[in-house]
């Protein structure tokens, strides 16, 4: 259940069909079995008939499907217009600082803006703009540019105050600037829900569903072993090829991924996603045919947890690993995911 919204905020949103809510919470309708995104043109219910959920994941859960007039689990819609018109104009020209009070002659509710950057980039619209041009003046540092033109390009008014922030940001002042290496992240919808994409200069090292209980671990484990900062995406090239790869996969043209990976982790771990990588698309191993695979057949705990382990899913198929007996048993992003994920690929396996 969403805790920042009260039940009253939440009902008028989908009263209003307000787009800005997109993303933020899913309505469930107990009448009906269906669950639909704030903007549904259909009937509204009455109140006592309605439940709200996070994310279409939690509806699934609690038996819900989803609705035929507004498809909440498929992707154009998780980014409200207004919002993406506003992460183009940023990624355009970072320098740009937009306020509450530009938002409102724009006709957009800072409100819904904040809300919307505090759940899927758990960080507030001011915040997602600062990074923004930290990352665009950390780019330019990194070619060569000098200290005083990068800051005042970065819309930074003087410089010790870019200082200050750039040393904050990185833990090193804008002279060292190479001594840091940073992980590009953005967040991409698809029809299971939306994710986090995450990148270095040497390839993709996260693609986790935003709602993965680990996600915050698994970013620290990530900015400790590659001694890095994450920073909002800026035409990262590995990040767009993810994004065309994984579009071409869920519309089931795509049966293996070719983008470069950056995945730090033991030998062990290691060994193990690399056995993972040799599952064909569309087929299925048990937890101890891949122990055995790795010449480790003792080891078949210790290789469940590698694969929970994996931080870039779908890419890593860690879903093509089943239970020896064929149950679904654990996934990160949740069984339900695992069974779409498997039944896509056979579907599209079968239609060449």
């Amino acid at each position: 259940m969403t805790a920042t919204l009260t039940f009253d905020d939440m009902y008028q949103a989908i009263c209003r069909r307000d787009s800005g809510f997109v993303g933020v919470f899913i309505t469930a309708v107990k009448t009906t079995g269906i669950f639909c995104l704030p903007t549904c043109t259909a009937r509204k219910p009455k109140p006592q008939n309605v439940e709200f959920f996070d994310a279409p994941r939690e509806a699934i859960a609690a038996g819900y499907r989803p609705c035929k007039v507004c498809r909440p689990m498929e992707p154009p819609d998780r980014t409200p217009d207004d919002v993406q018109r506003l992460i183009e104009e940023l990624h355009a020209e970072p320098a740009l600082r937009l306020r509450a009070e530009d938002l409102r002659e724009r006709g957009i509710e800072p409100s819904a803006v904040r809300r919307w950057f505090k759940k899927h980039h758990h960080m507030t619209f001011t915040a997602y703009q600062r990074m923004l041009r930290l990352n665009r003046a950390y780019g330019d540092l990194s070619k060569g540019e000098q200290v005083a033109a990068t800051a005042f390009r970065s819309g930074y008014e003087s410089l010790s105050g870019f200082a200050d922030r750039f040393n904050a940001t990185f833990g090193a002042p804008p002279s060292q600037s190479a001594a840091k290496s940073v992980i590009h992240l953005t967040r991409v919808s698809t029809p299971l829900g939306p994710m986090f994409l995450g990148a270095t200069d040497a390839g993709v090292c996260l693609c986790e569903f935003t709602d993965r209980r680990m996600l915050e671990t698994e970013l620290a484990d990530l900015q400790k072993r590659l001694g890095a900062v994450i920073l909002p995406a800026d035409g990262n090239a590995h990040l767009l090829q993810l994004e065309t790869e994984l579009q071409e996969y869920f519309a089931g043209t795509r049966r293996n991924f070719e983008v470069p990976l950056d995945t730090p982790a033991t030998p062990f771990r290691q060994q193990v996603w690399n056995e993972l990588r040799t599952i064909p698309y569309a087929q299925t191993r048990s937890y101890a045919e891949q122990a055995r695979r790795i010449g480790r057949p003792a080891a078949v705990r210790a290789v469940a947890a590698a694969n929970g382990q994996n931080r870039v899913s779908i890419v890593i198929p860690c879903h093509r690993v089943i239970g020896k007996d064929g149950s679904l048993t654990g996934y990160g992003g949740g069984l339900a995911r695992k069974q779409w994920l498997l039944n896509h690929e056979r579907r599209h396996a079968s239609h060449p």
